[in-house]
């Protein structure tokens, strides 16, 4: 390991770390609220202090939401700010360090029994919260990458450069917007949570309405009329088969994973007094999409599944369909691009071991960037499956992996030299 490496490793503060991941969570930075725009404005002061050029500007949301690809939002917005840092230097930064401030909410508050899930209570190892694992464990490895190069003193040959964006949970609206700003990289690392693998392609996801009528008549005499619960059944049919379809002959990089591309329906409302047969049902949910799907491909899918349903009455009353909220597109890094073997190579000098390389269900803002021109992959601490979850939480040990990873990766990309 070259000396201007050890020297930044050496400048990683660990506790300095932990308790910045613990401000951050305690921010309930929900996507779309006011606490989201607090947060940038924190993380702002941060990037200042360590010595990074920053831009913070407010999002112009008209004018995004008429741009050619915008992709969506589910979560009520009347503002949002948009944050990059860029280590002094000329040029375009060789680097990219990318992560989301806002989290999705806390849901019921039974699943924290009784505890506060923004109260970032540390226990042993591990550190619970909301966000702490999606993604402010990320974040905060981010900044102390930025924090242990200025501690060192070391200079970069080419520029680091550190996005923090608002609204990815609900579509990407912020790294729709940064890019939009004109700001970009030679190449990215998102930290969302990988326990320990690296992410180089993303599924997709869109969101998606359905709404299905009946026919109202009183409960008595339910047989005059058409329920709209039931009149769904078909439909619900329908998109498994097609769920069962879309998830044959996955890609290598899915192995492990029986299901890639899921169909789920969240959420169903029908129905408006106890004793009428309900003559509405509106059911919202996710369509998978598939690695380099486009998707219009995905959604002509989805249309085709639901007109052949083979139900007369929805032959007679068809379903509408609808594409609201979040519009996911798949996204992957280019097959031999230098970064998987150089974040490959980072964390094997940490971790002694070269990590797997994987794909995720989900979408995420990986498909932006690399839409972008800016090859892409996730690697960061936290296991992905206590995301959105309650009691979610990160191992401290891999925050600790990650930023020296990060900081090495960081020291070789951008030609780091005292």
């Amino acid at each position: 390991m070259r000396d201007v490496e050890a020297l930044v490793l050496d400048a990683i503060d660990d506790a300095e770390t932990v308790a910045l991941l613990a401000d951050l969570v305690r921010v309930p930075s929900v996507t779309g609220t006011a606490a989201e725009s607090e947060l940038q404005h924190v993380l702002a002061g941060h990037l200042a202090q360590a010595g990074l050029d920053v831009d913070l500007w407010r999002l112009d949301l008209d004018d995004l939401r008429g741009r050619p690809g915008f992709p969506g939002t589910e979560a009520p917005r009347q503002e949002g700010y948009g944050l990059v840092a860029v280590t002094p230097g000329e040029g375009r930064p060789a680097l990219i360090l990318q992560g989301h401030v806002d989290v999705v909410p806390t849901g019921d508050p039974a699943g924290w029994r009784g505890e506060d899930p923004f109260a970032a209570r540390i226990s042993g190892d591990v550190l619970h919260g909301r966000g702490a694992c999606d993604m402010k464990a990320g974040l905060a490895a981010n900044i102390a990458v930025v924090r242990a190069l200025r501690r060192a003193g070391v200079r970069l040959a080419r520029p680091l450069a550190l996005h923090c964006v608002a609204g990815e949970e609900d579509g990407g609206l912020g790294a729709f917007a940064t890019l939009a700003r004109g700001h970009t990289g030679a190449a990215a690392v998102i930290t969302e949570p990988t326990g320990g693998t690296v992410i180089t392609a993303n599924a997709g996801a869109l969101t998606f309405r359905l709404e299905i009528a009946g026919r109202a008549a009183h409960g008595a005499t339910r047989h005059e009329g058409v329920s709209a619960i039931e009149a769904f059944l078909p439909v619900f049919a329908a998109l498994r088969r097609l769920e069962a379809e879309r998830n044959r002959d996955l890609p290598a990089l899915f192995d492990g994973n029986p299901l890639p591309y899921p169909i789920e329906v969240g959420t169903v409302r029908a129905g408006d007094w106890a004793s009428t047969v309900p003559d509405l049902l509106v059911a919202e949910g996710r369509l998978g999409v598939r690695l380099d799907e486009d998707p219009p491909a995905a959604r002509a899918a989805l249309e085709q599944a639901l007109a052949e349903t083979g139900d007369p009455w929805l032959r007679a009353h068809p379903a509408t369909l609808t594409w609201p909220g979040g519009q996911f597109a798949s996204g992957r890094l280019p097959d031999g691009h230098p970064l998987l073997a150089e974040v490959g190579a980072a964390v094997a000098d940490v971790r002694g071991s070269t990590p797997a390389q994987a794909a995720a269900p989900y979408g995420s803002d990986l498909r932006l960037y690399a839409a972008g021109g800016i090859p892409t992959l996730h690697y960061g601490p936290g296991d992905v499956a206590f995301a959105h979850a309650p009691r979610e939480q990160v191992a401290l040990a891999e925050l600790r992996e990650v930023t020296r990873a990060l900081a090495l990766l960081a020291v070789r990309r951008c030609e780091a030299h005292v």
